[in-house]
Protein backbone atom coordinates (compact mmCIF):
# COMPACT_ATOMS: atom_id res chain seq x y z
CA UNK A 1 0.00 0.00 0.00
CA UNK A 2 0.96 3.65 -0.09
CA UNK A 3 0.04 6.03 2.71
CA UNK A 4 -1.40 9.48 2.03
CA UNK A 5 1.34 10.96 4.17
CA UNK A 6 4.57 11.94 2.45
CA UNK A 7 7.83 13.35 3.77
CA UNK A 8 8.60 16.68 2.08
CA UNK A 9 12.11 16.34 0.74
CA UNK A 10 14.52 18.13 3.06
CA UNK A 11 11.86 18.85 5.70
CA UNK A 12 13.77 16.96 8.37
CA UNK A 13 16.89 17.38 10.45
CA UNK A 14 19.07 15.81 13.10
CA UNK A 15 21.51 17.23 15.57
CA UNK A 16 24.96 15.74 15.74
CA UNK A 17 24.91 12.82 18.16
CA UNK A 18 27.17 13.28 21.17
CA UNK A 19 28.53 10.38 23.21
CA UNK A 20 26.92 10.36 26.64
CA UNK A 21 28.38 12.67 29.26
CA UNK A 22 29.56 14.90 26.42
CA UNK A 23 28.50 18.32 25.15
CA UNK A 24 24.73 17.67 25.35
CA UNK A 25 24.72 15.88 28.70
CA UNK A 26 23.29 18.71 30.78
CA UNK A 27 20.53 19.83 28.42
CA UNK A 28 16.90 18.75 28.67
CA UNK A 29 16.38 16.61 25.58
CA UNK A 30 12.87 18.00 25.04
CA UNK A 31 13.87 21.64 25.44
CA UNK A 32 16.87 21.08 23.17
CA UNK A 33 14.66 19.43 20.55
CA UNK A 34 12.31 22.43 20.64
CA UNK A 35 15.25 24.83 20.44
CA UNK A 36 16.64 23.05 17.38
CA UNK A 37 13.22 22.68 15.73
CA UNK A 38 12.54 26.41 16.08
CA UNK A 39 15.78 27.19 14.29
CA UNK A 40 15.25 24.66 11.52
CA UNK A 41 11.65 25.68 10.85
CA UNK A 42 12.76 29.30 10.57
CA UNK A 43 15.63 28.32 8.27
CA UNK A 44 13.26 26.38 6.02
CA UNK A 45 10.61 29.13 6.16
CA UNK A 46 7.99 26.77 7.59
CA UNK A 47 5.49 28.47 9.87
CA UNK A 48 4.95 26.49 13.12
CA UNK A 49 1.28 27.51 13.21
CA UNK A 50 0.59 25.31 10.18
CA UNK A 51 0.98 22.12 12.21
CA UNK A 52 -2.32 20.57 13.27
CA UNK A 53 -0.83 17.47 14.82
CA UNK A 54 2.43 16.20 16.17
CA UNK A 55 4.13 13.38 18.00
CA UNK A 56 6.94 13.48 20.54
CA UNK A 57 9.01 10.34 20.97
CA UNK A 58 11.51 9.68 23.74
CA UNK A 59 12.55 6.85 26.04
CA UNK A 60 14.25 8.63 28.95
CA UNK A 61 12.03 10.91 31.07
CA UNK A 62 13.11 14.52 31.57
CA UNK A 63 11.81 17.18 33.92
CA UNK A 64 8.28 18.26 32.85
CA UNK A 65 8.09 15.47 30.24
CA UNK A 66 4.64 14.65 31.65
CA UNK A 67 3.40 17.48 29.39
CA UNK A 68 4.88 15.84 26.32
CA UNK A 69 4.14 17.07 22.82
CA UNK A 70 1.86 20.00 23.81
CA UNK A 71 4.73 21.48 25.84
CA UNK A 72 7.19 21.08 22.97
CA UNK A 73 4.65 22.51 20.49
CA UNK A 74 4.16 25.58 22.68
CA UNK A 75 7.91 26.16 22.86
CA UNK A 76 8.16 26.33 19.06
CA UNK A 77 5.01 28.39 18.54
CA UNK A 78 2.73 25.61 17.29
CA UNK A 79 0.12 26.53 19.87
CA UNK A 80 -2.81 24.89 18.07
CA UNK A 81 -1.12 21.53 17.56
CA UNK A 82 -1.91 18.55 19.76
CA UNK A 83 -0.73 14.97 19.78
CA UNK A 84 0.63 12.10 21.79
CA UNK A 85 3.93 11.30 23.39
CA UNK A 86 5.30 7.84 22.56
CA UNK A 87 7.97 5.70 24.16
CA UNK A 88 8.92 2.37 22.59
CA UNK A 89 12.60 2.14 23.41
CA UNK A 90 14.70 1.83 20.23
CA UNK A 91 11.58 1.40 18.07
CA UNK A 92 10.26 4.81 19.10
CA UNK A 93 11.13 6.51 15.80
CA UNK A 94 9.25 4.09 13.55
CA UNK A 95 6.27 4.08 15.91
CA UNK A 96 6.24 7.90 15.84
CA UNK A 97 6.34 7.82 12.02
CA UNK A 98 3.49 5.31 11.90
CA UNK A 99 1.39 7.36 14.32
CA UNK A 100 1.81 10.48 12.22
CA UNK A 101 1.03 8.60 9.01
CA UNK A 102 -2.14 7.13 10.52
CA UNK A 103 -3.38 10.57 11.57
CA UNK A 104 -3.01 11.89 8.04
CA UNK A 105 -4.42 8.66 6.55
CA UNK A 106 -7.67 9.18 8.48
CA UNK A 107 -7.94 12.84 7.42
CA UNK A 108 -7.54 14.12 10.97
CA UNK A 109 -4.63 16.32 9.89
CA UNK A 110 -2.82 17.35 6.74
CA UNK A 111 0.50 18.40 8.29
CA UNK A 112 2.32 16.85 11.26
CA UNK A 113 5.58 17.48 13.10
CA UNK A 114 7.36 14.39 14.41
CA UNK A 115 10.07 15.00 17.00
CA UNK A 116 12.25 12.33 18.57
CA UNK A 117 14.80 13.05 21.26
CA UNK A 118 16.67 11.50 24.16
CA UNK A 119 19.43 12.14 26.65
CA UNK A 120 20.96 8.98 28.03
CA UNK A 121 23.37 11.11 30.04
CA UNK A 122 22.39 11.86 33.64
CA UNK A 123 19.25 9.74 33.44
CA UNK A 124 16.71 10.04 36.27
CA UNK A 125 17.06 8.12 39.51
CA UNK A 126 13.52 7.08 40.38
CA UNK A 127 12.07 6.09 43.76
CA UNK A 128 8.79 4.16 43.97
CA UNK A 129 7.17 4.58 47.41
CA UNK A 130 5.68 1.55 49.16
CA UNK A 131 4.08 2.53 52.48
CA UNK A 132 3.22 -1.11 53.23
CA UNK A 133 6.80 -2.33 53.00
CA UNK A 134 8.89 -2.86 56.16
CA UNK A 135 9.72 0.58 57.47
CA UNK A 136 7.87 2.15 54.55
CA UNK A 137 10.82 1.59 52.26
CA UNK A 138 10.24 1.63 48.52
CA UNK A 139 11.93 0.45 45.36
CA UNK A 140 14.24 2.49 43.14
CA UNK A 141 15.99 2.33 39.79
CA UNK A 142 18.49 4.23 37.69
CA UNK A 143 16.34 4.58 34.57
CA UNK A 144 19.12 4.23 32.00
CA UNK A 145 21.68 1.97 33.63
CA UNK A 146 19.29 -0.47 35.29
CA UNK A 147 17.22 -0.94 32.16
CA UNK A 148 20.30 -1.54 30.02
CA UNK A 149 21.26 -4.41 32.28
CA UNK A 150 17.95 -5.96 33.31
CA UNK A 151 14.95 -7.08 31.26
CA UNK A 152 12.23 -7.95 33.80
CA UNK A 153 10.89 -10.57 31.39
CA UNK A 154 14.00 -12.68 31.82
CA UNK A 155 16.42 -10.94 34.13
CA UNK A 156 19.02 -10.59 31.38
CA UNK A 157 20.84 -7.55 29.98
CA UNK A 158 20.90 -6.30 26.40
CA UNK A 159 24.30 -7.83 25.74
CA UNK A 160 23.00 -11.25 26.79
CA UNK A 161 20.50 -11.16 23.92
CA UNK A 162 23.39 -10.60 21.52
CA UNK A 163 25.38 -13.48 22.98
CA UNK A 164 22.33 -15.75 22.75
CA UNK A 165 22.06 -15.01 19.03
CA UNK A 166 25.82 -15.40 18.53
CA UNK A 167 25.76 -18.84 20.14
CA UNK A 168 22.64 -20.01 18.31
CA UNK A 169 23.91 -18.96 14.88
CA UNK A 170 27.67 -19.47 15.35
CA UNK A 171 28.60 -15.81 14.87
CA UNK A 172 32.21 -15.30 15.88
CA UNK A 173 34.03 -12.29 17.25
CA UNK A 174 36.12 -12.15 14.08
CA UNK A 175 33.02 -12.00 11.85
CA UNK A 176 31.57 -9.25 14.03
CA UNK A 177 34.80 -7.26 13.79
CA UNK A 178 34.78 -7.55 10.00
CA UNK A 179 31.37 -5.87 10.00
CA UNK A 180 32.62 -3.17 12.38
CA UNK A 181 35.45 -2.33 9.97
CA UNK A 182 33.03 -2.17 7.05
CA UNK A 183 30.65 0.07 9.01
CA UNK A 184 33.58 2.31 9.91
CA UNK A 185 34.44 2.65 6.20
CA UNK A 186 30.83 3.52 5.41
CA UNK A 187 30.63 6.15 8.13
CA UNK A 188 33.90 7.59 6.84
CA UNK A 189 32.24 7.97 3.43
CA UNK A 190 29.71 10.29 5.06
CA UNK A 191 32.62 12.40 6.33
CA UNK A 192 34.22 12.75 2.89
CA UNK A 193 34.45 16.16 1.18
CA UNK A 194 33.97 18.05 4.42
CA UNK A 195 31.07 15.87 5.63
CA UNK A 196 29.12 16.55 2.43
CA UNK A 197 26.64 13.73 3.00
CA UNK A 198 25.87 14.62 6.61
CA UNK A 199 25.46 18.28 5.76
CA UNK A 200 22.46 17.32 3.62
CA UNK A 201 20.41 16.81 6.80
CA UNK A 202 22.43 17.57 9.94
CA UNK A 203 22.30 20.83 11.86
CA UNK A 204 25.75 22.34 11.85
CA UNK A 205 27.78 23.87 13.04
CA UNK A 206 25.38 23.45 15.94
CA UNK A 207 25.58 26.03 18.67
CA UNK A 208 25.35 24.29 22.04
CA UNK A 209 23.25 26.35 24.44
CA UNK A 210 23.64 26.67 28.18
CA UNK A 211 21.16 24.75 30.32
CA UNK A 212 18.95 27.85 30.55
CA UNK A 213 19.08 28.29 26.73
CA UNK A 214 20.03 31.96 27.14
CA UNK A 215 23.54 31.83 25.74
CA UNK A 216 25.85 29.64 23.67
CA UNK A 217 28.54 27.69 25.49
CA UNK A 218 30.00 25.60 22.69
CA UNK A 219 29.67 24.26 19.17
CA UNK A 220 29.39 20.86 17.50
CA UNK A 221 30.47 20.42 13.91
CA UNK A 222 29.53 16.78 13.51
CA UNK A 223 29.11 13.81 15.82
CA UNK A 224 31.06 13.84 19.06
CA UNK A 225 32.93 10.96 20.68
CA UNK A 226 33.08 8.65 17.66
CA UNK A 227 35.58 5.79 17.65
CA UNK A 228 36.80 4.89 14.17
CA UNK A 229 37.92 1.32 14.67
CA UNK A 230 41.00 -0.28 13.16
CA UNK A 231 41.80 -3.94 12.65
CA UNK A 232 44.70 -3.66 15.10
CA UNK A 233 42.57 -1.98 17.74
CA UNK A 234 39.75 -4.50 17.47
CA UNK A 235 42.18 -7.43 17.61
CA UNK A 236 43.29 -6.31 21.06
CA UNK A 237 39.77 -6.36 22.54
CA UNK A 238 38.38 -9.20 24.63
CA UNK A 239 34.68 -10.10 24.84
CA UNK A 240 32.78 -8.19 27.50
CA UNK A 241 31.28 -11.33 29.01
CA UNK A 242 33.29 -14.38 30.00
CA UNK A 243 33.16 -17.01 27.25
CA UNK A 244 31.30 -14.49 25.07
CA UNK A 245 31.93 -13.08 21.59
CA UNK A 246 30.82 -9.43 21.75
CA UNK A 247 33.54 -6.86 22.46
CA UNK A 248 33.08 -3.20 23.25
CA UNK A 249 34.19 -2.52 19.69
CA UNK A 250 31.34 -4.58 18.27
CA UNK A 251 28.55 -2.71 20.03
CA UNK A 252 27.27 0.85 20.01
CA UNK A 253 27.60 3.52 22.70
CA UNK A 254 24.85 5.52 24.45
CA UNK A 255 24.47 9.06 23.15
CA UNK A 256 22.41 12.26 23.26
CA UNK A 257 20.64 14.04 20.41
CA UNK A 258 17.41 14.55 18.49
CA UNK A 259 15.92 14.07 15.02
CA UNK A 260 12.72 15.38 13.48
CA UNK A 261 10.62 14.78 10.36
CA UNK A 262 7.62 16.58 8.88
CA UNK A 263 4.76 14.58 7.38
CA UNK A 264 2.05 16.00 5.12
CA UNK A 265 -0.45 15.19 2.43
CA UNK A 266 0.95 15.14 -1.10
CA UNK A 267 -0.01 18.71 -1.94
CA UNK A 268 1.22 20.12 1.37
CA UNK A 269 4.43 18.10 1.08
CA UNK A 270 5.11 19.57 -2.33
CA UNK A 271 4.74 23.08 -0.87
CA UNK A 272 7.39 22.40 1.79
CA UNK A 273 9.78 20.30 -0.30
CA UNK A 274 13.28 21.61 -0.94
CA UNK A 275 13.04 20.02 -4.41
CA UNK A 276 9.55 19.68 -5.84
CA UNK A 277 10.72 16.98 -8.26
CA UNK A 278 11.38 14.60 -5.35
CA UNK A 279 8.62 12.66 -3.59
CA UNK A 280 9.24 10.57 -0.49
CA UNK A 281 6.38 8.12 0.06
CA UNK A 282 5.73 5.65 2.87
CA UNK A 283 4.74 2.20 1.64
CA UNK A 284 4.52 -0.07 4.68
CA UNK A 285 5.28 -0.66 8.33
CA UNK A 286 5.99 -3.84 10.23
CA UNK A 287 6.64 -5.02 13.73
CA UNK A 288 8.09 -8.25 15.07
CA UNK A 289 9.07 -10.09 18.20
CA UNK A 290 11.70 -12.74 18.81
CA UNK A 291 11.87 -15.41 21.50
CA UNK A 292 12.73 -14.19 24.97
CA UNK A 293 16.36 -13.15 25.14
CA UNK A 294 16.97 -13.09 21.37
CA UNK A 295 16.34 -9.40 20.59
CA UNK A 296 18.53 -9.10 17.43
CA UNK A 297 16.40 -11.73 15.69
CA UNK A 298 13.29 -9.53 15.83
CA UNK A 299 14.48 -7.38 12.92
CA UNK A 300 13.71 -10.15 10.44
CA UNK A 301 9.97 -10.62 11.14
CA UNK A 302 9.57 -6.84 11.37
CA UNK A 303 11.20 -6.38 7.96
CA UNK A 304 9.15 -9.16 6.40
CA UNK A 305 5.98 -7.62 7.79
CA UNK A 306 6.85 -4.20 6.35
CA UNK A 307 7.80 -5.66 2.98
CA UNK A 308 4.55 -7.61 2.88
CA UNK A 309 2.56 -4.48 3.68
CA UNK A 310 4.34 -2.73 0.79
CA UNK A 311 3.80 -5.75 -1.51
CA UNK A 312 7.52 -5.85 -2.18
CA UNK A 313 10.42 -8.26 -1.70
CA UNK A 314 13.83 -7.77 -0.17
CA UNK A 315 15.37 -7.99 -3.65
CA UNK A 316 13.37 -4.89 -4.61
CA UNK A 317 15.23 -2.78 -2.05
CA UNK A 318 17.81 -0.38 -3.45
CA UNK A 319 19.11 0.54 0.01
CA UNK A 320 18.81 -0.98 3.49
CA UNK A 321 19.57 0.71 6.79
CA UNK A 322 19.42 -0.85 10.23
CA UNK A 323 19.64 0.03 13.87
CA UNK A 324 22.49 -2.23 14.92
CA UNK A 325 23.36 -1.92 18.61
CA UNK A 326 25.50 -4.99 17.98
CA UNK A 327 27.42 -5.81 14.80
CA UNK A 328 25.94 -9.28 14.83
CA UNK A 329 22.47 -7.80 14.21
CA UNK A 330 23.47 -7.17 10.62
CA UNK A 331 25.16 -10.55 10.26
CA UNK A 332 22.02 -12.38 11.35
CA UNK A 333 19.79 -10.19 9.17
CA UNK A 334 21.94 -10.68 6.09
CA UNK A 335 21.98 -14.45 6.50
CA UNK A 336 18.24 -14.76 7.03
CA UNK A 337 17.19 -12.28 4.34
CA UNK A 338 19.83 -13.14 1.75
CA UNK A 339 21.34 -9.68 1.45
CA UNK A 340 24.98 -8.60 1.31
CA UNK A 341 25.95 -7.38 4.78
CA UNK A 342 28.59 -5.10 3.23
CA UNK A 343 25.94 -3.17 1.26
CA UNK A 344 23.74 -2.24 4.22
CA UNK A 345 24.14 1.12 6.01
CA UNK A 346 26.17 2.70 3.23
CA UNK A 347 26.65 6.07 4.95
CA UNK A 348 26.59 5.20 8.62
CA UNK A 349 24.59 3.54 11.36
CA UNK A 350 24.01 3.54 15.09
CA UNK A 351 26.81 1.01 15.62
CA UNK A 352 29.21 3.86 14.82
CA UNK A 353 27.44 7.16 15.51
CA UNK A 354 25.81 6.07 18.73
CA UNK A 355 22.45 5.33 20.25
CA UNK A 356 20.30 8.02 21.90
CA UNK A 357 17.41 5.48 21.71
CA UNK A 358 14.37 7.59 20.73
CA UNK A 359 15.88 9.42 17.72
CA UNK A 360 18.20 6.61 16.60
CA UNK A 361 15.86 5.16 13.99
CA UNK A 362 14.73 8.57 12.74
CA UNK A 363 18.27 9.57 11.87
CA UNK A 364 18.77 6.30 10.02
CA UNK A 365 15.53 6.82 8.06
CA UNK A 366 16.66 10.32 7.12
CA UNK A 367 20.00 8.96 5.93
CA UNK A 368 18.12 6.31 3.94
CA UNK A 369 16.14 9.03 2.16
CA UNK A 370 19.31 10.94 1.29
CA UNK A 371 21.06 7.84 -0.01
CA UNK A 372 18.11 7.06 -2.28
CA UNK A 373 18.07 10.63 -3.55
CA UNK A 374 21.75 10.34 -4.42
CA UNK A 375 20.95 7.12 -6.29
CA UNK A 376 18.27 8.90 -8.31
CA UNK A 377 15.40 7.27 -6.43
CA UNK A 378 14.33 3.79 -5.42
CA UNK A 379 13.00 1.65 -2.59
CA UNK A 380 14.46 1.60 0.89
CA UNK A 381 14.02 -0.46 4.04
CA UNK A 382 14.84 0.47 7.62
CA UNK A 383 14.62 -2.11 10.40
CA UNK A 384 15.78 -2.06 13.99
CA UNK A 385 15.42 -4.05 17.19
CA UNK A 386 14.15 -2.72 20.51
CA UNK A 387 13.87 -3.66 24.16
CA UNK A 388 11.62 -6.59 24.97
CA UNK A 389 12.91 -8.65 22.02
CA UNK A 390 10.88 -6.54 19.58
CA UNK A 391 11.56 -4.59 16.39
CA UNK A 392 9.91 -2.25 13.91
CA UNK A 393 10.52 -1.60 10.23
CA UNK A 394 9.39 0.74 7.47
CA UNK A 395 9.59 0.70 3.66
CA UNK A 396 9.83 3.98 1.74
CA UNK A 397 10.07 5.01 -1.89
CA UNK A 398 11.93 8.02 -3.26
CA UNK A 399 10.82 9.22 -6.69
CA UNK A 400 12.99 11.83 -8.39
CA UNK A 401 10.77 13.04 -11.20
CA UNK A 402 13.60 15.00 -12.80
CA UNK A 403 15.40 11.70 -13.49
CA UNK A 404 12.45 9.82 -14.92
CA UNK A 405 11.71 7.50 -12.00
Amino acid sequence: MSYKAEIPYGAYWTTPFARWQGSLSNLSSIELAAHVASGELARQDIEPARFEFGVLGYSVPQKHSFYGFPWLASMIGATKAAGPTISQACATSVRVLLTGAQEIETDNADTALLVTCDRTSNGPHIYYPNPRAPGGTGAHEDWVMDNFSFDPNGGHGMINTAENVAAKHAISTEEQHEVVLRRTEQYSAALADGRAFQKRYMVGPMEVPAANFRKTVGSLDGDEGITLSTAEGLAGLRPVLKDGTVTFGAQTHPADGNASVILATADKAREMSADKNIRVRILGFGSGRADKGFMPEATVPAARHALGAANLKIDDMDAINSHNPFALNDIYFSREMGVDVARMNNFGCSLIWGHPQGPTGMRSIIELIEELVQRGGGFGLFTGCAAGDTAMAVVIHVDDGSKGN
